[in-house]
């Protein structure tokens, strides 16, 4: 399946959750309903479509949208685009599921981590991918996930907490 293609089916598979979580009827983005989830948050905002397209290939926008509470660490589009030419078109094959499952659940682990909650250390932490991610909180704040910097830490979701960060990690 051709990643446009795929895209495309996600943003329709996706619209329905992403409009009600940008409902904005208190100026925060986000009606007064309820927090929204992890997905909903991921695919209310482009730099997530990549990101979005490969968790609706491995089927896991399920698992991602229940109670968790989880930590994702996100990559951006442009994390994906880094990638070498061809590996997200080739991850996002029917053929290749299992690979792609574990790619993505590598960025998940179980537990709602705060970035601004944390002490400055190393930490070790199990992903739902069965390996361990390594974060390091500096002194001053800055914060890495297996050499991933993050851009953009604790964007609470109702489930969990999302880290953006500028690449994709590998188990």
């Amino acid at each position: 399946m051709r990643i446009s293609t795929l895209l495309a089916s996600s943003v329709l598979a996706f619209g329905a959750v992403g409009a009600a979580a940008v409902a904005d009827h208190h100026g925060d983005g986000y009606s007064a309903e309820a927090q929204p989830t992890i997905v909903e948050i991921a695919s209310a905002d482009d730099t997530f479509s990549t990101l979005v397209a490969a968790v609706t290939a491995a089927d896991l926008a399920d698992a991602l949208a229940g109670e968790g509470p989880f930590t994702v660490f996100a990559p951006t589009n442009d994390a994906f685009d880094a990638l070498p030419e061809g590996t997200v078109e080739s991850l996002l094959e029917e053929g290749n599921r299992d690979q792609l499952t574990a790619v993505l659940t590598y960025h998940v682990v179980s537990g709602r981590y705060l970035a601004a909650e944390t002490p400055a250390g190393t930490y070790e932490l199990p992903t739902l991918q069965g390996s361990t991610v390594t974060v390091v909180i500096g002194e001053d704040g800055a914060v890495t996930v297996d050499g991933a910097n993050v851009i953009s830490a604790d964007i609470e979701a109702s489930n969990g907490v999302i880290h953006v960060i500028d690449a994709v990690i590998l188990p």
